[in-house]
């Protein structure tokens, strides 16, 4: 903190609004990274909201609350120093004060959550004999759009654009409406990465408790493109009809998308190198030779769509659809636009995830809640930026406004948090607690009896 202090008078609210407008709007001006990330811990970060969504109901009065359950969660913090990055693991907190205490000391640029351990990890050497590992973990899922250079060509690796940003709407979607209608699952948080994906966290108690192998299970159940990056056919779809979980994503989500989107805004069919990695995955070169034959030199109106067309034509209609042609139009679009998961990041415990509301600090982007029903309509390029956040404090504070977040775009999105996914959680955690709470004293009553 003493940097902070150390301003020779100014405010050390202020920033350079000198600097250029992207600049002031988007990405942080270089070398200000750590200044700025302690205005926003000391003014912004929802310290109370995470403290309790971690807690799940443990930090209230009920006798049957374990008031040390927060305390065996590990943290991890990103540290900028002089030359390099330093990375703190097992880092815990017996409250949300000693939260905030710890984060504005370090002043992160990076917090990552992991698992809730038998022990306090920060005290992990003390119980090495008697042992030291996870026993609770939200169920979480990791899917980044680098995953799906192969079928985008508007950007690459870590760059993303809103012609390709909504292969990550068909990933919520289609992962939120399995996890909740073929698994039951209820409290569901998506969170924006800051910059090229988006993780899923499931909270319900009984996703936190699944072991290893039920993780693994899930996992594979979701998982339908296999192999790697250079792996041609990604999708083998098996059995004469689609499992109802892969029919519902197909006829809800995935062959809209496809054909009234990413046709056009990855123009597949108007190039050949594009157009030849999706005949690539017909195995029947007759067709293949038939339909490049018609593509050559052609002149068509529409090209995308009228191409397309003449290929599910072909490959759906008389003897063709007989000899089983007709799986593959459907293969193609699972290839292009289901869903593609880092499995291991599911099936493990012990995988750290990017914390709610931390900055990305390559884009300088919040990572923001959003809202699964209407996440059609969420825009990467409109998140909050730290630069933003210190400009709308600046402006504000001219104008009198009392409560820092209200001040703020980012006031939105925890409000969101708070009233979509926070109060409905902890409400469940409250009905189980006391749930649990009575069938122990009816045990009593009952031993008693007997």
């Amino acid at each position: 903190m003493a940097k902070e202090d150390q301003n020779n008078g100014d405010d050390p609210m202020q920033i350079d609004t000198n600097a250029p407008e992207n600049h002031r709007i988007n990405k942080v001006p270089e070398g200000s990274l750590t200044d700025y990330l302690r205005i926003y811990y000391r003014k912004l970060f929802p310290y109370t909201d995470m403290f309790k969504w971690l807690s799940y109901g443990t930090d209230g009065k009920h006798p049957s609350c374990d008031s040390s359950y927060f305390g065996k969660r590990e943290f991890s913090f990103t540290l900028k120093s002089d030359r390099d990055e330093v990375y703190l693991r097992f880092q815990s907190f017996s409250s949300a004060k000693d939260l905030e205490n710890s984060i504005r000391e370090k002043n992160p640029i990076k917090m990552d959550i992991g698992s809730v351990y038998n022990v306090n990890p920060a005290k992990r050497h003390v119980y090495e004999q008697s042992g030291f590992f996870p026993v609770e973990r939200e169920l979480v899922f990791d899917i980044d759009i680098t995953d799906y250079d192969d079928v985008r060509y508007c950007c690459s690796g870590a760059d993303t654009c809103l012609d390709c940003w909504p292969l990550m709407t068909v990933a919520i979607k289609v992962i939120d409406t399995a996890l909740r209608e073929d698994f039951g699952f209820n409290h569901i948080l998506w969170v924006y990465s800051g910059r090229r994906g988006v993780h899923c966290w499931v909270c319900d108690s009984r996703a936190r408790k699944l072991k290893k192998e039920q993780r693994a299970a899930i996992a594979d159940y979701l998982n339908v493109c296999k192999g790697g990056e250079n792996s041609l056919k990604k999708v083998t779809l098996i059995g004469a009809v689609l499992h109802p979980s892969l029919a519902r994503a197909y006829t809800d989500v995935l062959k809209h998308y496809f054909e009234d989107k990413l046709i056009y805004n990855q123009k597949l069919f108007e190039y050949e190198e594009r157009f030849q990695k999706i005949l690539q995955l017909i195995p029947d070169e007759n067709v293949v030779s038939d339909l490049c034959d018609k593509w050559q030199n052609s002149r068509l109106e529409h090209v995308n769509s009228a191409r397309w067309d003449q290929l599910k034509h072909t490959l759906q209609s008389g003897k063709k659809k007989t000899q089983g042609l007709a799986r593959c139009v459907e293969e193609i679009i699972f290839t292009y636009t289901y869903p593609r998961l880092d499995i291991q990041v599911t099936k493990g415990m012990n995988h750290l995830l990017k914390a709610p509301f931390c900055i990305h600090p390559g884009t300088g982007r919040v990572c923001v809640p959003i809202d699964p029903e209407n996440c059609e309509d969420f825009d990467p390029t409109a998140v909050p930026t730290l630069t933003q956040l210190l400009e709308e404090l600046n402006k504000s504070a001219s104008i009198g406004v009392e409560n820092d977040l209200e001040k703020t775009s980012l006031g939105k999105s925890v409000q969101f948090f708070r009233k979509s996914f926070l109060e409905p959680l902890l409400k469940s955690c409250k009905e189980e607690l006391e749930s649990a709470y009575n069938a122990k004293i009816q045990q009593t009553k009952d031993s008693m009896n007997w």
